[in-house]
């Protein structure tokens, strides 16, 4: 095993013991800091890389108790203190010498899910599962930045033969789509000439890029509150106005929203709650909404049919209504130098053992934010994928993925580094 396999694995692997959901990642920032901080890199940290105006969608009481979390497990007070209680890392390497800035992006953030307990799950094998209660990731994104910080520590070993500025940005809140609006809108990102950033596994298996996928859906999530009026169910129900029965009606009507003849569409209510007894009227009802489109129009019709069964809902059964819009997604279109770059990079790694142009993704990313800022502005921008067979789908207790990708993954970014330096 090369030693940069063996460093890839066991950043992955620690990563992975210690997962944190979106906005709570302090161990993680903290563990990204502690492998950069000897390194020739600039680092700003936790509220200095946002926008606080743009942060959504963020648990005070969740960020409290993960703070908590992090000191007990030997994350300094005063480190947290200088995090502002944000997270994330911008990692900044100044050549002095004439050229691009090249920005690379690396999500940290992880998933509201228990970890199987299966024998055989690899990181029970080798004793590193999560030791954080229903928090996993299982999605990649420890793969993610093991691929960032060892990219970093290649960066400084060659600094004397690169030019231009490279920045990695370890981006939190990737789930939900939320960290990357905050980081966007900072507006440190503005000057990128290029921007990469790609996804392990999906629907690519190991050994196998994919260089211009498609498929992005574009998508807008909502916190949506029910407020009635709480009565005895017995004694007096014509009090109560019954805010569980508003959002249940909303649920049933928004599984029969007509899909888009102009586009592929998915409507899903990820969470449901609300009421307080069995015998009291519901007063409060939450649910959680995840709209996803092909293209921004069949984006905004399901928003428009949404929004309009909600309202239609509270009125029909007299209840109040709060909509939280938790900001929109786009499509992600890969500019085509960057395409040729990489498919050059891809055919000249003999790790790599196809290369596949495009392929759907069939997903939703963050990283359609930062990139559509960045285009607006004339940088050029690739989103790619880095193939892994995986024993489960993303999202799921048991998934894993094939550890192979980590080292793929650091020779793509490695090569389009060198690629767009010219070295």
């Amino acid at each position: 095993m090369s030693q940069i396999t063996q460093l890839l694995k066991q950043h992955r692997r620690n990563l992975h013991t210690y997962p944190e959901t979106a906005w709570t990642e302090f161990q993680t920032t903290w563990y990204i800091y502690q492998q950069l901080m000897t390194l020739p890199f600039k680092l700003r940290l936790g509220k200095e890389i946002l926008n606080e105006a743009f942060v959504l969608n963020r648990d005070e009481e969740e960020v409290k108790s993960s703070t908590k979390r992090a000191l007990n497990n030997g994350v300094p007070k005063e480190f947290i203190h200088i995090l502002d209680e944000f997270t994330g890392v911008m990692a900044t390497f100044e050549t002095h010498k004439s050229g691009p800035t090249f920005v690379l992006r690396f999500d940290i953030d992880a998933l509201p899910i228990q970890e199987t307990e299966d024998a055989q799950h690899l990181p029970n094998l080798l004793g590193f599962r999560s030791r954080h209660d229903n928090c996993m990731h299982a999605c990649g994104h420890d793969f993610h930045t093991a691929i960032g910080l060892v990219l970093a520590r290649w960066i400084s070993e060659q600094r004397a033969k690169l030019r231009g500025k490279i920045i990695l940005l370890f981006q939190p809140a990737e789930e939900g789509s939320r960290g990357a609006r905050a980081v966007s809108a900072s507006g440190l990102l503005d000057e990128a000439d290029y921007f990469a950033a790609a996804h392990v596994g999906m629907m690519a298996r190991t050994g196998e890029v994919v260089i211009d996928p498609y498929g992005f859906l574009c998508g807008t999530k909502f916190n949506v509150d029910f407020k009635g009026r709480a009565a005895h169910c017995a004694s007096e129900p014509e009090a109560g106005k019954n805010a569980l029965a508003a959002a249940c009606s909303a649920f049933m009507l928004l599984q029969g929203i007509s899909r888009s003849s102009k586009g592929a569409s998915r409507i899903n209510v990820g969470k449901l709650s609300g009421g307080r007894g069995r015998n009291i009227i519901p007063d409060q009802a939450y649910m959680e909404i995840d709209l996803r489109g092909e293209t921004t129009e069949v984006n905004d019709y399901l928003v428009k049919r949404t929004q309009e069964i909600l309202k239609g809902t509270a009125q029909s059964l007299d209840v109040q209504l709060s909509i939280e819009d938790l900001g929109t997604v786009y499509d992600i279109k890969n500019d085509p130098e960057l395409v040729e770059y990489l498919k050059e990079v891809a055919s000249q790694c003999p790790l790599v053992k196809a290369v596949t142009t495009h392929s759907d993704f069939g997903g939703s990313e963050d990283a359609s934010i930062i990139i559509k800022r960045i285009q607006q502005l004339f940088g050029k921008c690739i989103y790619f994928v880095i193939g892994a067979d995986r024993t489960a789908g993303h999202h799921q207790p048991d998934f894993d993925a094939d550890e192979a990708a980590l080292e793929i993954g650091f020779e793509m970014f490695k090569g389009l580094i060198r690629k767009i330096n010219g070295c």
